[in-house]
């Protein structure tokens, strides 16, 4: 049977961070829901997700960024399943201290939501994009981001209890400015990749997917 992936994009992204992987098998992109309120929690999102992915098929989930966060909580839901972790979190402790500061005091709430599109080259700095198509793509989907969805996803990332999975396979760009890898366990750190890493480094990333398909 030929391997099954669902490919969780990051917050605000959708199917064109994925365009540049090549992947064997049938390849399925979980596109964001609309939050049911502000407030709802990630766990139940998350299940409403995982409706998406049969519960009795043998699969990998892939999550970028924000995505990998869901992809931890699917897999909670669909043991069957197979994770890994693309520029994202494996637990909340990995999340950066000044980003720890924002959720512990609210001054999250405080930022404008959408400020980075109208700041395109620091968007550009922060996310370790690189210049042409890269550059292009990442202020169309700064352009698109929907700020209620973000706002909802921000508060949810920092407000995450986890716990994580361990059995989870990371990949994390050494250049991450975003969620710095730090010392947590990082299985493929890819040098000189930042939080773009899915699509500035896709065919690195192709590889070590297509790898893990012989574990």
């Amino acid at each position: 049977m030929s391997p099954a992936w669902y490919l969780i994009p990051g917050l605000g992204a959708d199917e064109r961070v994925f365009r540049r992987l090549r992947l064997t098998g049938t390849v399925h992109v979980l596109n964001w829901l609309a939050p049911q309120s502000p407030t709802e929690p990630l766990a139940h999102y998350a299940a409403r997700l995982a409706e998406a992915v049969p519960a009795d098929m043998s699969c990998w989930l892939v999550g970028v960024s924000f995505g990998g966060l869901l992809a931890q909580e699917i897999a909670r839901l669909r043991p069957l399943a197979r994770v890994v972790l693309v520029s994202s979190l494996g637990s909340p402790s990995d999340l950066p201290p000044l980003l720890r500061l924002a959720g512990a005091t609210g001054l999250h709430h405080l930022v404008p939501f959408g400020l980075l599109k109208w700041l395109p080259r620091l968007a550009q700095w922060f996310f370790g994009a690189r210049g042409g198509t890269e550059y292009r793509l990442l202020r169309q989907i700064l352009r698109d981001t929907d700020p209620a969805f973000a706002r909802w996803a921000t508060t949810q990332l920092l407000a995450w209890r986890g716990p994580g999975l361990p059995s989870a396979v990371r990949l994390h760009g050494t250049r991450d400015r975003l969620l710095p890898a730090g010392a947590a366990r990082i299985d493929y750190l890819v040098p000189g990749a930042g939080h773009f890493l899915i699509v500035s480094h896709a065919a690195q990333v192709s590889q070590v997917l297509s790898s893990r398909l012989e574990n």
